[in-house]
């Protein structure tokens, strides 16, 4: 499974490109555009990647086991719910 950082980079690297190139266009919409889906694409990615590590399964050595499915789910519910 890909890292956490392994994954971030993955998308700034796409998006750096993209970027990089709408700037040798001279076309500032898309950069703008480009910027604000960067943006919107990284924090959904984290949220994922948030939600990709309650499910793992717990180190042995960690104090907080997780022990049911249901307790996943109620993790995930926390990290979701709006406050």
């Amino acid at each position: 499974m890909r890292s956490r950082d392994r994954v971030l980079q993955s998308l700034e690297k796409v998006y750096v490109d993209a970027f990089t190139s709408a700037e040798r266009d001279g076309d500032a919409s898309q950069m703008a555009k480009l910027d604000l889906d960067y943006q919107r694409d990284q924090l959904q990615l984290e949220v994922l990647l948030d939600i990709r590590s309650l499910l793992m399964p717990a180190d042995e050595d960690s104090t907080d086991k997780t022990i049911s499915l249901l307790e996943k789910a109620q993790s995930i519910r926390k990290l979701t719910k709006l406050r």
